[in-house]
C-alpha cells in the first residue's frame, strides 16, 4: 500500500473514532476535528519517508487511545456525573469472590 494511502487511512481512521468517541458532545467533536486537521495540515509537505512511517504510527497509537481509553462523562448535578461509556469499552463482569477457595 503506498504511503499516501496509509496517510489517508491514518486521518480516516481519527475521525471515525473522533466521531464514536465524542458522541453528542458538538464542543469536543470540534476541537478534536481541529486538532487533527491542524496536525495533518502541519505536516503535509513531509517528504522523509522514515517521518512519515513514524506520524502514520503515532496517529494509529492516537488513534486506539481514543478508542480505547476515553470514556464520555456529563454534569448532571452540582457533584454528580454521569458516565456514559461505549458498547466497546464494557467488558464482562466477573464476579469477585472475598473468600478463598478451599482446597480439596
Amino acid at each position: 500500500m503506498g504511503t499516501r494511502l496509509k496517510v489517508l487511512n491514518a486521518f480516516k481512521a481519527l475521525h471515525r473514532t473522533r466521531v464514536a468517541v465524542f458522541k453528542d458532545d458538538a464542543k469536543a467533536l470540534s476541537a478534536a476535528r481541529l486538532k487533527i486537521n491542524d496536525e495533518f495540515r502541519k505536516n503535509k509537505n513531509e517528504t522523509s519517508e522514515e517521518n512519515i512511517v513514524k506520524m502514520i504510527k503515532m496517529g494509529s497509537d492516537v488513534e486506539a487511545v481514543l478508542r480505547e481509553g476515553v470514556l464520555q462523562m456529563e454534569h448532571v448535578g452540582d457533584k454528580t456525573l454521569l458516565l456514559r461509556p461505549r458498547e466497546s469499552l464494557l467488558l464482562e463482569n466477573v464476579p469477585y469472590c472475598d473468600q478463598p477457595r478451599r482446597k480439596s
